[in-house]
């Protein structure tokens, strides 16, 4: 081997080397980053959620709630009403909710989604058959377009406030909740209808969606390991998402 042939091959494994350490160094100090955003995202999150002791005690008595009541009659309802059925009390349930969306819409400037929920309340009270059935979506291909009052709120600038769970109710935030009962105002039924009825109607709703759902609402209690914080993480982020589209 000659002197050059040497400091070549020197040269070459020295610089190979150098290329690889820049490249882990650079790799590690990526995942430092990414952990480090990561801890920094999930202790904002934390600080969202001051009354965790109480949310946690309320989360854990909802789920035997659910596992106890709710759950036993979804299946027992999955198993009278065909799929077909379901899908078709959902779809009237959710067209006589078109006040909200179409009110937090105009709110928000979203006048192209305000024009949407017209068109799809006009076309599936008529052709859908009072709802019963989204012809608006299936056959002209007009989205839902989904606002609600806490939604608006956040537009405005109103921060969400600590993370609350209450009782037989989603997951909500203090600012969610204020809107929930505005949403609940907005819906037209209530004013046609005994306030029973109006209880039974909210009772449905919510046992329809579990029955559509209760091969999801199980695979996610199976698989997941901490269920408060995940549910709590994924809302708090569902919902800053929601208000930034």
């Amino acid at each position: 081997m000659t002197i050059h042939h040497w400091f070549y091959t020197f040269l070459s494994s020295t610089v190979f080397v150098f290329v690889i350490g820049i490249t882990n160094t650079g790799n590690a100090n990526r995942l430092e980053t990414d952990a480090a955003m990561n801890l920094v995202a999930e202790e904002e999150l934390n600080e969202q959620d001051p009354w965790e002791p109480f949310n946690d005690q309320v989360f854990s008595f909802n789920r035997e709630a659910d596992r106890l009541l709710l759950k036993p009659i979804a299946t027992g309802y999955d198993w009278v009403l065909p799929d077909p059925v379901q899908s078709s009390v959902g779809n009237a349930l959710d067209n006589l909710d078109v006040v909200r969306r179409l009110t937090n819409n105009i709110l928000q400037l979203k006048f192209a989604g305000a024009g949407r929920e017209l068109a799809r309340f006009t076309i599936n009270s008529t052709l859908g058959i009072a709802g019963l059935f989204d012809v608006a979506k299936g056959e002209f291909g007009i989205e839902q377009a989904d606002e609600d009052t806490g939604q608006t709120l956040g537009f405005y600038g109103i921060e969400p406030g600590p993370y609350l769970i209450l009782p037989f109710l989603p997951v909500t935030t203090v600012r969610d909740g204020i809107g929930f009962i505005a949403d609940t105002a907005m819906n037209p039924l209530n004013y046609f209808i005994p306030i029973g009825a109006s209880l039974g109607k909210s009772a449905t709703d919510t046992v329809n969606e579990r029955s559509v759902n209760l091969d999801e609402f199980q695979r996610v209690e199976e698989t997941t390991i901490d269920l408060y914080s995940a549910v709590r993480n994924g809302y708090l982020q569902r919902r800053e998402a929601a208000i930034l589209e």
